[in-house]
């Protein structure tokens, strides 16, 4: 399993992003083109769930497969109320994600953990997290490109690590009702299969299936640009 999704990184820049990260020797810090592409469109979702700099209110939040750390710093740099745990399965993406960390100076990031998402919360190798602990899941881009356990596992952690009330918020390609919509983004399921038979863009109706195992329910999509949609789930 691990070496399977430490492969999703190879996949994700030649077949979502179109090309290969570029990667700073002095600092390893990787650099995802979608991630600056779409990073403002997701602040503007999340706005509507999380404090702004006025607002006095903590939050928690954790980020599920982190990629390069562009997201979780400047999401960080967004909202500075919230306290923001990246995770990882990658080597090398952890260590992008602590060099985008002190490079800015982001405060309010904590050091990544290192978490296979398709295991239980119990076996985590770096989990530091409690029960009813975290007021935010956040997962871009991670369910199309790994194995349908992973997904089942990240619902099932967010069950488990979700406050009453929590939200996870997923950013993404799906399918509803078994009809993917544009061409563009059927090539990209098919192209995804032929990579491996256990990737491909999911459907929101098997997304809400696993959210009422876990005691969660849609509440909002979002469109989103490049034919993308934000789901919103609430515990």
């Amino acid at each position: 399993m691990l070496k399977v999704l430490q492969k999703r990184f190879n996949i994700v820049h030649t077949l979502y992003f179109g090309f290969r990260s570029r990667q700073y020797k002095v600092t390893q810090m990787l650099v995802f083109p979608a991630s600056e592409r779409n990073k403002d469109a997701i602040v503007n979702v999340l706005k509507h769930y999380l404090p702004d700099s006025k607002n006095e209110t903590k939050y928690f939040v954790l980020e599920v497969a982190s990629g390069s750390g562009q997201h979780v710093s400047y999401f960080a740099s967004k909202f500075p109320n919230c306290r923001w745990q990246p995770s990882e399965i990658s080597s090398r993406c952890l260590h992008s994600i602590n060099a985008y960390i002190k490079s800015l100076g982001v405060k309010n990031v904590l050091p990544p953990m290192e978490i296979d998402v398709s295991l239980p919360v119990s076996q985590w190798k770096d989990n530091t997290l409690i029960t009813s602990s975290v007021d935010m899941m956040l997962c871009v881009n991670m369910i199309h490109i790994t194995p349908w356990q992973c997904t089942i596992g990240l619902f099932n952690s967010a069950g488990v690590l979700l406050k009453s009330g929590g939200v996870l918020i997923m950013y993404g390609p799906y399918a509803i009702d078994g009809q993917l919509t544009p061409e563009s983004n059927v090539h990209f399921d098919r192209s995804l299969r032929q990579e491996n038979v256990e990737y491909g863009v999911r459907d929101i109706r098997d997304l809400e299936k696993l959210a009422k195992d876990n005691k969660m329910a849609l509440e909002k999509v979002y469109d989103m640009p490049s034919n993308n949609k934000t789901l919103v789930f609430r515990k």
